[in-house]
């Protein structure tokens, strides 16, 4: 059999990890492998490279992916659709094991119902996947964002200023309610939960009043003001699925709580640096665990599938269930967060 492996959307720490794990536990099956160069695209304008264990070998702490990525979708028009679907039948692949987000994995559900085998292994930072209790490259990020705040809290306090460290989440605030929990953050918001930037001045007043002269703000780029139409965005370009280009929401609020209250205030875009680097042990772990399980689908012929983490199982669910919503922030966990406020 052989097994085609892309990684589609945004990198993330982990996909290497991933691929690592499909090929060995797949070679002990007799499988070979064929990496799809950048996503969907390397289906559309054919770039492959063949996978062995010695091309695997030392990917489990590495970032990014080896066999690249891309935003491309394939089934923007239906032209598109029939070369790719010609091109996995012309390069002979019997399944394609997809990794990436809604996005990448809603590509591979609609390639299932139209015959081809494919399997799904759910990547993206913002951990907004349904189905799956946390995705890989989550954690690394949370712990980025974590090491950040720990460096802007001492450097903020020194000069008395409002910091406002905007980091990824478009429609879900995964990061930021994880991230601000764990880095002392005084405010967080989160695109679930427009903000009232009156309020969020007021949380910043009641510091300063109680002797506390500096503040922390974690932003979700999807947060957005109860009085604007919706997301802050730096320009009206959408990618090929649709997708504005985020961010400015960080800038907005810094010169927005500087005019409020008269208090010094900057802003810090954390932006790829949260993807970048090398995974944490929990996403070597939970990337590899994914892996596996997606390789041992395919040797039990259960395709249309996408691996999940429910509690501490590695279980499958539909494609189509994986990609019919997005999981936004359990509002019980936000109002933790909230407790912390100001």
């Amino acid at each position: 059999m052989n097994v085609g492996i892309l990684t589609g959307g945004g990198d993330c720490p982990g996909l290497n990890a991933v691929i690592r794990a499909v090929v060995k536990r797949g070679l002990q099956f007799g499988y070979e492998f064929t990496g799809i160069k950048n996503g969907w695209r390397g289906l559309l304008e054919p770039s492959t490279m063949k996978l062995t264990r010695e091309s695997v070998s030392g990917l489990l702490p590495l970032g990014g992916t080896i066999l690249g990525t891309s935003r491309t979708n394939p089934f923007k028009n239906e032209k598109d659709a029939e070369t790719v679907i010609r091109n996995i039948n012309e390069l002979k692949l019997d399944v394609i094991i997809g990794i990436g987000g809604d996005d990448t994995l809603g590509v591979a559900a609609k390639l299932y119902k139209r015959g081809i085998k494919t399997i799904g292994v759910p990547k993206t930072i913002d951990n907004d996947l349904s189905g799956t209790d946390f995705t890989f490259g989550f954690d690394t990020a949370v712990s980025i964002v974590t090491w950040a705040l720990d460096r802007l809290h001492s450097t903020t306090e020194a000069h008395q200023r409002v910091m406002v460290v905007e980091v990824m989440g478009r429609h879900a605030g995964w990061i930021a309610v994880y991230g601000g929990m764990a880095g002392g953050a005084d405010v967080i918001l989160i695109p679930e939960k427009p903000f009232d930037i009156e309020e969020v001045c007021g949380y910043i007043k009641k510091r300063r009043n109680e002797g506390k002269y500096f503040s922390l703000v974690v932003a979700a780029e999807g947060a957005y003001p109860k009085e604007t139409a919706g997301m802050i965005t730096k320009d009206k370009e959408l990618d090929a699925f649709g997708h504005v280009k985020l961010g400015g929401v960080g800038e907005f609020l810094a010169t927005e709580i500087e005019k409020r209250t008269g208090l010094e205030s900057r802003f810090v875009v954390l932006g790829h640096l949260q993807r970048g680097g090398t995974p944490t042990a929990y996403d070597r772990v939970l990337a590899t665990r994914f892996g596996v399980r997606a390789i041992e689908l395919v040797h039990e012929n259960n395709f249309g599938r996408m691996v999940a983490l429910q509690g501490n199982k590695i279980v499958d669910i539909s494609l189509e269930e994986a990609t019919s919503k997005l999981k936004t922030v359990d509002m019980e966990m936000f109002r933790t967060a909230q407790i912390f406020f100001g």
